[in-house]
């Protein structure tokens, strides 16, 4: 058994592949807030690639933690030197494993702040991206407005304050370049929301203009937020994982990424001091993401919504389970192909047919092992931004969305915290308690879910959208999940 560090890659190497490149050699050009699970798959992963090529050695990422929770990922990286395994999870069983080297060191601005707004405001430093959750935008789901009132958004506001979000973290460091005349790098989000470069965009914005209007006029008119479109499943690293990377390749790797062989990234070209040669690597860099990134957030991510409750309430707890049963299928095909892809535009290169059906054999794979949970997680923060707009596209166009509104119907009924057998559900959501205790009303109340305008706006004001959601959450507590979907499916076939 080796260990994962700088001084075993030859030894380590002998099996698996691993940096081909003098890390010594390798410069920080980015920062990324979020250090986890898909930046390690994804951009990191890209940027390794690259560097095996001899490219971009001037692009290391420095990583930076923004929440207490981070400091588990600071000590790992830091024994084994940035180094991590990162094992791709074929359908047939098969495993790629390779170590990155892309990331040189992770602070953890908690317990360093001034490191971790240093880092940024270092002059080498040309991007600062992030993945910090679709919820770590401190939006306001119904106005699409930044809440200054947020706790820890008001905290950084005072004057003299020590930052600790991602706003003050960003925001000062770029005050510190603007102050010592270095130009400002561009802010990268890789998070799964529609624009994610312009909602970086305003709430960076939003956030310096509370703190100094002069400094969020020089961000909006000089900082660069790029959109980008991110994909590839990757399921939270289990002690199982950890096992098979120790047994089956022989690394000690105490936090390894594991993750299903498709990736994509799609990345608007508008960078103001640069960026890698991605395109070399084999990223999508256009002119205009939007299409793409529709795409993905109303097929794949909504998708995922379409089946994590209905499947729970039926029972099943792995992702691939689900997908594997052909009543989930027809379900989820069903509303990709009526619903969901009736919102788009022609995306560039991309048959939609085919796509919408290598979704299905990606959520099969069942050597991912991703959990039905992980996909429940944090709703109310998903629901709003992937599901809720094909609703209303559709409603307004007068298309089909009785699968869509029976997906927010099956989000209510899971989150009355009781399955189908009775047992508990851990509802994991910012919002848990308020969901939770509304949710419970929803016998007696059947609209009291949806009532809430700060979730669904006024959907609740629409006749249509209503009869479709209190029909399908009638039948959840009637019949259960199972037979409402052999309705629902059923439905489709004699429409």
């Amino acid at each position: 058994m080796t260990q994962l560090t700088p001084e075993n890659l030859d030894e380590i190497g002998r099996t698996v592949p691993v940096p081909t490149y003098d890390r010594s050699q390798v410069t920080p050009g980015i920062v990324h807030l979020g250090v986890g699970g898909f930046h390690r798959a994804h951009q990191a992963m890209y940027l390794d690639r690259l560097m095996n090529e001899g490219k971009a050695l001037d692009w290391g990422i420095r990583g930076i933690g923004v929440l207490p929770h981070d400091k588990r990922m600071k000590e790992v990286m830091d024994a084994q030197g940035g180094l991590y395994t990162l094992v791709l999870k074929a359908p047939d069983g098969s495993r790629e494993p390779r170590v990155i080297g892309s990331i040189l060191d992770v602070v953890l601005a908690p317990e360093d702040p001034e490191g971790a707004v240093e880092a940024m405001a270092d002059p080498r430093i040309r991007i600062v991206s992030l993945t910090v959750t679709e919820g770590g935008y401190n939006i306001d789901a119904v106005t699409g407005e930044f809440v200054l009132g947020e706790p820890g958004v008001a905290a950084d506001l005072v004057e003299g304050a020590v930052p600790r979000t991602s706003f003050g973290l960003v925001t000062e460091a770029l005050r510190r370049r603007r102050e010592r005349g270095v130009p400002p790098f561009t802010v990268m989000s890789c998070d799964n929301i529609q624009g994610n470069g312009h909602v970086a965009h305003k709430v960076f914005v939003a956030f310096a203009t509370a703190k100094d209007p002069e400094l969020g006029a020089w961000i909006s008119a000089n900082v660069r937020f790029p959109n980008c479109m991110v994909d590839r499943i990757t399921p939270g690293t289990t002690d199982d994982d950890r096992a098979e990377v120790r047994d089956r390749f022989g690394i000690e790797d105490a936090w390894p990424v594991v993750c299903e062989p498709f990736a994509q990234w799609v990345l608007e070209d508008s960078f103001g001091l640069g960026r890698p040669p991605f395109e070399d690597a084999g990223v999508q860099v256009v002119d205009d993401v939007e299409p793409y990134e529709l795409m993905k957030l109303r097929l794949l991510n909504a998708s995922h919504q379409a089946l994590c409750y209905f499947g729970h309430l039926a029972g099943y707890r792995l992702v691939h389970d689900v997908a594997q049963d052909p009543l989930f299928a027809k379900f989820l095909l069903g509303y990709m192909e009526r619903e969901g892809s009736p919102t788009l535009a022609p995306v560039p290169g991309i048959d939609l047919d085919a796509y919408r059906h290598e979704l299905i054999a990606r959520f099969s794979n069942g050597e991912v092992r991703d959990t039905v949970a992980r996909l429940c997680n944090e709703s109310s923060d998903r629901i709003p931004k992937w599901l809720l707009p094909v609703v209303r596209h559709q409603l307004e166009h007068g298309g089909e969305f009785f699968r869509a509104a029976a997906v927010v119907a099956s989000w209510a009924r899971y989150a009355e915290g009781v399955d189908e057998q009775g047992e508990p559900i851990d509802v994991s959501d910012r919002l848990a308690d308020k969901l939770v205790a509304t949710a419970q009303r929803n016998q007696e109340e059947p609209t009291a879910f949806i009532s809430d305008r700060s979730l669904f706006g006024d959907l609740v004001d629409d006749e249509r959208f209503v009869a479709e959601y209190t029909a399908t959450l009638a039948s959840l507590h009637a019949k259960g999940a199972r037979a409402t979907l052999e309705e629902l499916v059923a439905r489709r076939v004699s429409a």
